[in-house]
Parts: C-alpha cells; structure tokens; sequence
C-alpha cells in the first residue's frame, strides 16, 4: 500500500511538471511574428514588435526580471507588475491596468499577454520599453522576409 501510495505521487508529480512546462513557450523569430499576426498586430509592424521581444525576453514566455526599484518585468513582452498586472504579492504595489494576474503573462498561451503589449502600445508607443529603446530604435530591424507571413 506503502508503494502504491508512492508511485500515485510521483505520477501526480511528473503531471505537475509536464503541465507547467506545456505551458511554457520559446519562439523563434518566424513563429513568433506568425503568433503576432495570430493575435492582432499588425504586419506594418511586425518587425518592431519581433526586435521588442527579442530583446526583452529573448522570446521566451517564461522570462521574469527584478528590477532594481523592487518591481519585476513578466513573460514575453516584459510587462511590469507596478504597473499593469497583480503580481498576487500583497506587498507590492500594483495599479493592475490591463486588469491580470502577472502570472498569466507566463503562459504559451499569449493572447492575455498580447491585449496588455497593445494597451500599453496604445498609450505609450513602443518607447514603454527599454529594450526597443536601446536596441530597435533607429537600428535594422529582424528579417522577416523568409517566414511564409
């Protein structure tokens, strides 16, 4: 029974482990900006947007950054939870505006991810991030002239 007992948890362990990485997601540059499309964006500026994820995280939904000033930047789009998401740290400060868990910001799944890039778009351009600032702006942008757009 002892036995039995063990090998349902770590069944239900391995579960756990395959499930969080399902949700887990690291583009390339191609299926990225199909992804993009697939959400909204614009292909005028697919280019832009590819380099701003690119260089804030790497393409990998995964990524989490702690800044200096104690907020931390969530998933693809490096979204920061002072800001516009609820990290669920009742410590921090969170205005919250795209109205999310920073958590979801985590997932392959980057439809809630996307809506909150555009809200902030919308209100700040791309200069929100410091990423494009410091490595898109005014430079080559990603090819994207192979990937069957």
């Amino acid at each position: 029974m002892k036995n039995v007992n063990l090998l349902i948890v770590l069944v239900g362990f391995m579960g756990l482990l395959l499930g969080s990485q399902a949700e887990a997601k690291k583009f390339d540059k191609c299926s990225l900006a199909k992804a993009l499309l697939a959400q909204g964006f614009s292909k005028a500026d697919l280019r832009n947007w590819v380099c701003l994820v690119q260089n804030e995280s790497g393409m990998d939904t995964t990524k989490k950054n702690n800044n200096r000033n104690g907020s931390t930047d969530w998933g693809l789009f490096q979204i920061n939870d002072r800001y516009w998401c609820d990290p669920q740290d009742k410590s921090k400060k969170a205005s919250n505006e795209c109205k999310i868990k920073c958590s979801e910001l985590l997932n392959a799944d980057i439809s809630k991810a996307s809506t909150c890039a555009k809200k902030i778009h919308k209100r700040h351009g791309y200069r929100a991030w410091y990423g494009w600032i410091n490595r898109c702006e005014g430079k080559a942008l990603p090819d994207l002239s192979k990937c069957n757009l």
